[in-house]
This record gives C-alpha cells, structure tokens and sequence, in this order.
C-alpha cells in the first residue's frame, strides 16, 4: 500500500521570477533541515532545455516511537536525488525528487511541476505529487502516516521557504 498526496497552488509570481528563485531557496529560515545542496549533472539540451541532477541533505529525526524499534546509530541524514527539467518553451519546470537511503525503512517520491499561469501570466501554477512506501512488515502503515504527516509539514516549509526567496530575489 502507498500513502499518496495530492495539492495544488497558485504562486502570485510570474514563472520566470519563481524559476529564478527556485534556486536560490536555501540557505532560508523555514527550510533548516536542509543541510546541503549539490549540483552533480548539468546540461542544457540542443532543444534548450535545461537538465539539472542535485544531491540534497536534510536531517530525518525518527519519531518517538520509532526509535526504540530501531538502531539507535541509524543515520539522522537523508540524501535526497533531485531530478529537473525546465522548459522555456512550454515555461515549465518539473522536479522529480526520491531519497536514496533509508529506502529498505521508507521511500518517499515526489513530483513537483511548476508551470506559467495561462490566464494570469502573473501567477506560476504548482502542482505537486507525493508518494510515500514502506515495506517493513508489521510497521507499514504507521512508517507511511509518519512520512505523509513530515511530508506535508516540510511540503508548507519549502513553500514558504520558496517565498522567502521570491522576496529576496524580487523585493515582493
């Protein structure tokens, strides 16, 4: 069984200011279980668009209940792949995000797809996809509602987070 996740939102800037800030969002205040963000491929395509791999680290405390069930001296970081795929064309960015360890306790995928508001060019369109998987027997559903409950705590982080560089970069 998966725990799936589902919100849309509207973004009162205009999609080249939130692509721009998109990469500025860290160091901020709201995102400080972000420890590091590392580009490790980039490559812009002969159609032009720009093809982005980076290495995130953030800290992942287990619940209460969680840490008497496991290792005590089992990692506080999670490494995160992120994916993306901006399009000038089409004016859309799409990330595609995954953690790369700690996927034999849970596995938590996300899509993000930010895209220029049609009726409001003002205004960035986001939609985002989360999926959240656990295979540990007997501990499944509870691992699961823990990742959706943290996944949506962080999910209102990183949008604020985001703003936080919208106005930094764009004075809004």
């Amino acid at each position: 069984m998966v725990k799936y996740f589902f919100s849309e939102t509207e973004i009162k800037s205009a999609w080249d200011q939130v692509f721009t800030a998109f990469w500025q969002r860290y160091p901020n205040p709201f995102s400080k279980h972000v420890l590091t963000e590392d580009v490790i491929y980039r490559e812009l395509t002969t159609d032009n668009t720009l093809v982005t791999r980076r290495l995130l680290t953030k800290t992942n405390r287990l619940p209460r209940w969680a840490e008497r069930f496991f290792p005590s001296n089992l990692a506080r970081c999670v490494y995160i792949m992120e994916d993306s795929v901006v399009d000038p064309r089409s004016r859309t960015l799409t990330t595609f995000t995954c953690n790369i360890n700690h996927a034999t306790l849970m596995v938590v995928k996300e899509q993000c797809v930010y895209s220029q508001d049609q009726e409001r060019p003002t205004c960035t369109h986001l939609t985002r996809e989360a999926w959240i998987s656990s295979g540990v027997f007997g501990f499944s559903r509870a691992i699961q509602e823990f990742g959706l409950a943290r996944f949506k705590s962080n999910q209102v982080k990183a949008m604020k987070g985001l703003e936080y560089a919208l106005s930094n970069l764009h004075g809004m």
